[in-house]
């Protein structure tokens, strides 16, 4: 059965909706989310919520061998082996490092606190995948990265984002120059988080830049590069003291091409289903996509994903589904891992969400707290009375 974007006609290569010089015309091939062809085995290191809700389930449906789990509980990780069919565990990184396999890929699954005495014991030269974020400042995210230099390590950041099904189909789409241009990027999430849920946030001086919107910023990274400036206002909520900030709004400014870039997140929007949003919305010459990320309606049930298509050439037809299979959560994973994979055997040239290139991800995320401790620009108003 042909889909709507089969029906679209190709692209001429020549025509001026669709530079050669924006990044968004030339995704890395990382992003096409093949699996790779000789998959390695995995040791995962920490057996929080994410890996038993996230990288367990991708990597069991997209066949990736994980030779073992690794957590200071080792109950907790029992019960995750036996569930999942994974014959080691370890009680320390040490001990795993000892016994894996010489072409482990090792999966940190830790908090960013963690990861500079985790990293420092891995083999030197050792593919890794590391959570999100590279650290909870900037110069942390500098040090991991010299470490991981240091080391030799094939370090990546699991900003699985990039991988969600419905990114990828958009990223393509925008590759061919379906949309032409583009000239806006706005992704809006209002929706009342259950932090209670997540109880390593609280106590955090920073959380919703730093541990969610980064993944927005990550993802127009992905896009449109690094912008030149960024600005931002990020606030608490009067009766969560627990809990820092929780709203943001994240501008992120392209000097020499005129595109809008937005963030808006409210995770306090307690007031019901009827007005929650969650989506991404790319905006074209052409025309338009919009995703809905359903991973954070109703978190952690989830709500419908979608993924919708509006051409100015055919707009009596509105905005048409586009298909896509799986979503953020678990398939995003599955993608993540497998850049990492795909790049140590070859098979893709570059490693799009390296230590290296996040780490420009960290130097936004970083911008966007400086920019709401300078509260912005203060107004001048003169009470001088003009002479008639």
């Amino acid at each position: 059965m042909t889909s709507v974007t089969d029906q679209i006609a190709p692209v001429d290569e020549t025509d001026r909706s669709r530079p050669a010089d924006r990044p968004e015309f030339h995704p890395a091939e990382a992003y096409t989310l093949e699996l790779p062809r000789h998959p390695r085995p995995i040791v995962i290191i920490g057996t929080g919520g994410i890996v038993k809700d996230a990288h367990l389930p991708a990597y069991r449906k997209a066949g990736y061998p994980v030779w073992a789990l690794v957590n200071r509980t080792v109950a907790r990780a029992q019960a995750l082996a036996d569930e999942y069919g994974i014959e080691q565990v370890f009680g320390s990184v040490a001990e795993a490092v000892a016994a894996a396999p010489v072409d482990a890929v090792y999966d940190i699954a830790l908090m960013p606190e963690q990861y500079l005495e985790t990293l420092e014991q891995l083999p030197d030269g050792a593919p890794v995948l590391i959570q999100k974020p590279l650290g909870q400042t900037y110069e942390q995210g500098v040090e991991l990265r010299d470490l991981c230099h240091r080391k030799g390590l094939v370090a990546a950041v699991n900003t699985q984002l990039r991988f969600a099904p419905y990114v990828a189909e958009a990223r393509r789409l925008i590759a061919d120059g379906v949309i032409g241009e583009l000239y806006d990027l706005e992704i809006r999430v209002s929706v009342d988080t259950p932090w209670h849920l997540f109880p390593h946030v609280f106590g955090l001086e920073r959380l919703e830049i730093n541990m969610h919107s980064v993944h927005y910023v990550d993802l127009i990274r992905s896009f449109l590069g690094d912008p030149d400036s960024v600005s931002a206002v990020t606030s608490h909520h009067p009766e969560k003291a627990d809990v820092a900030n929780t709203r943001s709004l994240i501008v992120m400014r392209y000097r020499d091409r005129p595109i809008r870039v937005t963030v808006s997140t409210n995770h306090d929007h307690a007031y019901g289903p009827a007005h929650e949003e969650s989506f991404i919305k790319w905006e074209g010459t052409r025309g338009a996509i919009r995703a809905q990320m359903g991973l954070l309606l109703d978190y952690p049930t989830g709500g419908p994903d979608a993924l919708e298509l509006a051409l100015l050439a055919e707009k009596e037809r509105g905005w048409v589904p586009v298909p896509f299979d799986g979503s953020w959560f678990p398939e995003a994973f599955i993608g993540s891992m497998g850049a990492v994979q795909r790049f140590v055997e070859g098979s893709v040239p570059t490693l799009p969400t390296s230590v290296d290139d996040v780490l420009h991800t960290m130097a936004v995320v970083e911008a966007a707290y400086e920019s709401e401790e300078r509260e912005g620009v203060p107004l001048r108003v003169s009470d001088a009375v003009l002479p008639q």
